[in-house]
């Protein structure tokens, strides 16, 4: 993998744990030479994680919205920033830059953008690697709703076991690293825009 996307808060949040594992995730990539790709902010874990690899001259692409440009959030020491128009085509072009998707804690968005790349991946339209950093255990709610999920029907184990999960830098990039696709029963042939 050349280049990671990494979807994270941008809140710091209560326990430094989360903080901590963002700055020794920022620290493996930039000490391996691969590429981060995140939404563009320089608060919360986004900003440590991005400040992490300047400080060790890793690359870092910012992906930010229009609307979240202003002087407050976005990052102005990036290797480059690119700004769209709207937070859909701000996946897209993430979509479109990155070999795996890494989350961190986060809230909404951290999930709407995982979450997203989940699908892409059910539908067969991309067959990158997907990785969730379960520091702390912040996961462990998620995983057991996408458990139900698959108990009641509505999700594949398949599809849910595309979701590669540690507690563990090394260990998450080095499962990510040996990551096969699963051969999709439906596989839709488009190109994503």
């Amino acid at each position: 993998m050349k280049k990671i996307a990494v979807f994270c808060g941008s809140s710091i949040g209560f326990n430094n744990n989360y903080k901590n594992e963002a700055i020794k995730l920022g620290n493996y990539l930039a000490t391996n030479n691969i590429g981060m790709v995140y939404g563009g902010g320089k608060i919360g874990m986004m900003g440590a994680i991005a400040d992490t690899m300047l400080k060790n001259n890793g690359e870092v692409i910012g992906i930010i919205p229009g609307l979240l440009r202003h002087e407050e959030v976005a990052h102005n020491g990036v290797t480059k920033m690119v700004v769209t128009k709207t937070m859909s085509k701000r996946k897209v072009k993430i979509s479109r830059l990155v070999d795996g998707y890494i989350a961190l804690p986060g809230g909404f968005g951290t999930l709407d953008e995982i979450f997203e790349a989940l699908t892409l991946g059910q539908l067969g339209i991309e067959q990158k690697p997907i990785g969730i950093l379960n520091t702390n255990g912040f996961f462990n709610y998620l995983l057991k709703q996408l458990d139900v999920m698959v108990t009641e029907g509505y999700l594949k184990q398949s599809n849910k076991d595309m979701l590669i999960v540690s507690e563990s830098v090394e260990d998450l990039i080095s499962e990510m690293n040996a990551y096969k696709a699963p051969k999709m029963t439906k596989v839709i042939n488009k190109v994503v825009k």
